[in-house]
């Protein structure tokens, strides 16, 4: 193993970039030219079709089934005109990735051949064997039907030979076993909810549109080097690795000059991206070495996140062009930055305005105010909810690191918003409305109209930050579908604008004028959800005491932090929203809960097996050499002067034995303390027994081996150390 180390790291000196040539066409030519989008629509459908088919994607109108076979001959031309031979329902099951199963287009012609077959049955339904994806025990082994259904606002796409089809999965009994099916019905909870609180501000709206931008942070590395770390290949991380002598401590990769292997990749997956239609366009190294950051332009939610996923996938595919692997895991490597996905998250109408921006006049900064205050609201009253919805065996290693939020959930404002809330809670209902003949409203709050939201500085201790015309989760993981986060923040916000129109209504029929009404319940709500408002130092012990104080949910057992989804308080969100039920609700953490354990179990099965087959032989090859070192010191000196030349040999040996009958004890204990909780039948009280033994019992045996790693000649160490994962490139 240590020749293949050293082989590995000779061939990734060596390697040169991949040359990547440029298409001959500028890229608004080659965008989206492997995605059915409008544009084909138009080319490939006849009119009446088409335009039934838009008014489904633009305005949720219920998809008419008796155009489908017109839709399905219309895409089956233009991608068999794309040499596709296949088709497939692109899916989103709850294991964080996506999931695909190939037909050919081929069907018996009845006469001992074949034809190129492909209907509308075909387009909108497909039957996936629903028990072997995770269900949480809504489908029974011997249960398998499901059906997955195709999602017209979200275009189709090829990838390689086979035509994709973006659909939702279900159980044969209705349950959503995805995450597709109540994101879309989270987003048209929140249109819904949205529209009505927008028409006392502007009658003329019909609908609400969430926007989603992620920024997905990822590592790459040498091939050859990921193969030879068992850890990495099996569990995305590394789970021993001392920290090399420079890491990111001088600041000096953040936005620094791309490596030239690493440019040649970012520019093949741009070009590929554009063709799917995915519009990235930023680019930049990140701030722990060998990490980096792709975003786009702001999308469509439900798009936005199936174009994420679909990156992720091209990411992969790309990278083993250049001879790397992309590391998403949200903490590959100890000791220095992991990687997130932030979320920025904003509401814009059809008529063309951003709510989470001010404007000019005062009554479109009173519309601002009032979705920032609802928003605020919706994080306050389901904190715990949505840090559970970003939470993960994974994500645990990031989260309260001192390099990413911590995990309590809180919201930053910046200096001048929260000098505009707090006026307006402040002030009377007098002060702030005054009606006078034909002058109109106007709104007594400092800086308005001209509101300059950027003008103060960033929180990157936040999880939730107010960013100018948007909030940014900042808490979301790198290989986390980004979809758990916005379902529950598009329905949370949704339940909440629902409360908040009922409120400003009984007030408007009790005879109060609508601004005043409106300004009076928001008063209300910046008094209520003060708690969540937060600017300081995320990181610091401080805040964690504050922060209980203020009643936030404080929890770090991922485990328990799951709970939050079956508190009767989010049931009841989930349920009126018509999200997910508690059924749904309570499948789902059953997937999490096995998920979270069979994570932990993999990753100490694999420490077990690095630490007694790896590790422990070569720090007792080691220690032999040393042995023999002070055994020819003796016969070669006399004894005072060789017991003194042998000093620092024998702690080592003594050390080394110290180190390695730690490793050995740990790991038998940790293999019992798996069989424990391997009998335990609730997959709740396993997680946590794996989150409360088996993780202290990881990082105690790493620690050890750790420290073995900087006295064991560098030679005869087996494992690609940091300073070759990090700076290879």
């Amino acid at each position: 193993m240590s020749k293949l180390r050293f082989r590995v790291v000779e061939t990734a000196f060596k390697k040169k970039p991949v040359a990547v040539a440029a298409p001959a066409e500028r890229p608004s030519e080659y965008y989206a030219k492997y995605v059915f989008n409008k544009e084909k629509m138009f080319r490939y459908l006849p009119s009446k079709v088409y335009a039934k088919l838009i008014d489904v994607i633009d305005n949720g109108a219920p998809l008419d089934r008796s155009i489908a076979d017109e839709v399905a001959a219309g895409m089956k031309k233009w991608a068999l005109e794309m040499g596709v031979t296949h088709y497939t329902h692109w899916f989103h099951p709850l294991t964080e990735g996506t999931a695909e199963k190939h037909d050919a287009f081929i069907e018996h012609d009845g006469k001992g051949g074949v034809m190129e077959e492909f209907t509308g049955k075909l387009l909108v339904q497909q039957e996936p064997d629903a028990s072997s994806f995770p269900n949480g025990g809504i489908r029974n082994t011997f249960e398998a039907r499901g059906y997955s259904a195709w999602d017209p606002s979200s275009p189709a796409f090829i990838v390689d030979d086979t035509l994709c089809i973006p659909t939702i999965f279900i159980a044969y009994t209705g349950e959503s076993l995805d995450y597709k099916a109540p994101l879309l019905k989270a987003l048209r909870a929140v249109d819904k909810a949205a529209v009505d609180v927008c028409r006392y501000f502007n009658p003329e709206v019909k609908k609400v549109v969430a926007y989603l931008g992620w920024e997905q942070e990822y590592f790459l590395i040498d091939e050859g080097l990921y193969a030879a770390r068992p850890d990495l290949l099996m569990t995305g991380r590394t789970l021993m690795g001392h920290d090399s002598a420079k890491n990111q401590q001088l600041e000096d990769h953040y936005f620094g000059a791309i490596p030239t292997r690493v440019a040649a990749f970012m520019k093949e997956l741009e070009i590929e991206a554009l063709k799917l239609g995915i519009p990235v366009k930023t680019r930049h190294n990140e701030v722990a070495p060998n990490q980096f950051e792709l975003a786009p332009i702001f999308e469509e939610c439900n798009l936005a996140v199936d174009h994420n996923m679909l990156i992720m996938a091209l990411m992969r595919k790309v990278a083993r062009n250049h001879g790397f692997r992309v590391l998403l895991h949200e903490k590959p490597f100890k000791g220095v930055n992991g990687s997130g996905k932030h979320n920025n998250w904003s509401l814009g109408t059809d008529t063309g305005i951003g709510l989470m921006g001010p404007g000019k006049l005062p009554e479109e900064n009173l519309r601002f105010i009032t979705f920032v205050v609802n928003t605020l609201m919706a994080v306050y009253k389901h904190n715990g909810l949505l840090k559970a919805a970003i939470s993960s065996a994974t994500n645990a290693h990031r989260l309260g690191a001192n390099e990413a939020p911590p995990a309590i959930i809180s919201s930053f404002l910046g200096k001048q918003l929260s000098q505009v809330l707090e006026h307006i809670e402040e002030s009377t209902k007098d002060d702030l409305v005054s009606l006078s003949g034909k002058q109109g409203m106007k709104l007594d709050i400092p800086q308005i109209p001209e509101l300059l939201i950027d003008n103060t500085d960033r929180n990157r201790t936040s999880p939730f930050a107010f960013t100018g015309n948007r909030f940014e989760f900042r808490a979301v993981g790198s290989e986390a579908n980004c979809a758990c986060a916005m379902i529950a923040l598009n329905a949370a916000v949704a339940e909440q604008l629902v409360e908040f129109k009922k409120d400003v209504d009984e007030l408007i029929e009790k005879g109060e004028p609508k601004i005043s009404a409106i300004l009076e319940v928001i008063r209300k709500y910046i008094k209520i959800c003060k708690p969540i408002h937060f600017d300081g130092n995320g990181y610091s012990d401080e805040w964690k005491e504050e922060a209980k104080k203020r009643g936030l949910d404080c929890e770090t057992s991922v485990p328990l932090i799951f709970d939050s989804y079956l508190k009767p308080e989010s049931i009841r969100m989930f349920e009126n929203t018509g999200v997910l039920t508690q059924k749904e609700l309570e499948a789902r953490n059953e997937v999490k809960w096995e998920t979270y354990t069979k994570k932990i179990q993999i990753e100490a099965r694999v420490l077990g097996d690095l630490a007694m087959n790896h590790i422990i032989p070569v720090a007792t090859q080691y220690q032999t050499d040393l042995i023999d070192n002070v055994y020819k010191m003796k016969n070669l000196f006399p004894g005072d002067k060789a017991a003194k030349l042998s000093a620092k040999n024998l702690e080592l040996i003594e050390e080394i034995a110290d180190r390695t009958a730690f490793i050995k004890e740990h790991v038998d204990a940790m293999i019992e303390a798996r069989k424990v909780a391997n009998k335990i039948e609730s997959e709740r009280e396993k997680a946590i027994a794996y989150h409360d033994t088996i993780v202290p019992a990881m990082e105690e045996i790493r620690y050890h081996i750790d420290k073995l790693e900087l006295i064991v000649d560098n030679q005869m160490w087996t494992l690609p150390k940091y300073r070759e994962l990090l700076f290879i490139r």
